[in-house]
């Protein structure tokens, strides 16, 4: 461990220097101050402020809920705990698909209230578009194509995308449109590996940061309550590797504070006045 204020800060210059010197690049979720301060010092590449809050912070089914006002308290707790990692902020559903201007609004909020560095745009070349009006404003874009979970109902599930020629063909064109659009990094979600270390030869200085995409792409990135085993009962994805199981440990630190103080064991004479 270090100290990252001792290390260079993470630009995005920085990642497509890494994609360009074959340097794998590690990107985890965080949507709080504490644990964003430990992954900085971990010596993470990437903070993603995803909208997986929606799920893994506020219980919800899917990432629809979420709100800008809610994922811009997020991202600026996270900004607060980071000093040298990347800040990477989650547009969350409906705060860009209306029009580029929506998109440019609700980008802004996130540097200007959030502290973020970029954001990042769901959606394969039909948003390229959108994409490019944002970078043009000075905003940082990292694109999402394969499984796009705000776009799950079309998806009827999450499915893994590129094992078609129609899909993977979509698949290809996307990322060119969102690498010629500016992108300087985009999430390859559930996607076939074959065609994920396609996409990722292809682009020229895009990084492509992998979840359930293969070791190909030229970085991975997981949500961090997943891989510390702080996650619903049962969910258990093929691309998921636990690192840790915490909700036991957390479960019998509880359950032994409770029985202390009903055993009138906490506080002792030691913690008290």
């Amino acid at each position: 461990m270090y100290s990252p204020r001792e290390k260079k800060k993470v630009t995005v210059q920085t990642i497509i220097k890494q994609k360009a010197k074959g340097e794998k690049i590690t990107v985890l979720t965080a949507y709080d101050y504490f644990t964003a301060r430990l992954l900085d010092q971990a010596g993470i590449d990437c903070i993603l402020v995803g909208d997986s809050a929606s799920n893994v912070i506020h219980g919800h089914g899917s990432t629809l809920p979420i709100t800008m006002d809610t994922m811009v308290a997020h991202t600026a707790a996270v900004a607060r705990g980071t000093h040298r990692a990347l800040v990477v902020a989650d547009m969350p559903f409906l705060s860009f698909q209306p029009s580029a201007e929506t998109a440019i609004l609700n980008a802004g909020r996130f540097l200007k209230e959030g502290g973020a560095t970029a954001v990042k745009i769901e959606g394969g070349m039909e948003m390229a578009p959108t994409v490019k009006r944002v970078i043009e404003c000075g905003i940082p874009v990292m694109g999402h194509i394969g499984l796009t979970p705000q776009s799950i109902h079309r998806f009827g599930g999450p499915k893994v995308q590129g094992r078609r020629k129609k899909s993977r063909d979509y698949l290809m064109e996307s990322a060119l449109a969102l690498e010629e659009a500016g992108c300087f990094s985009m999430v390859l979600e559930l996607v076939e590996a074959g065609i994920a270390a396609e996409i990722t030869g292809a682009l020229g200085t895009a990084a492509t940061i992998g979840i359930g995409a293969g070791v190909e792409c030229d970085g991975q990135v997981l949500v961090i309550n997943d891989m510390l085993g702080l996650r619903e009962e049962g969910f258990k994805p093929k691309f998921l590797r636990e690192y840790a199981n915490l909700s036991p440990v957390i479960l019998d630190a509880v359950r032994n504070y409770i029985k202390d103080v009903r055993d009138k064991k906490f506080p002792s004479s030691d913690e008290s006045y």
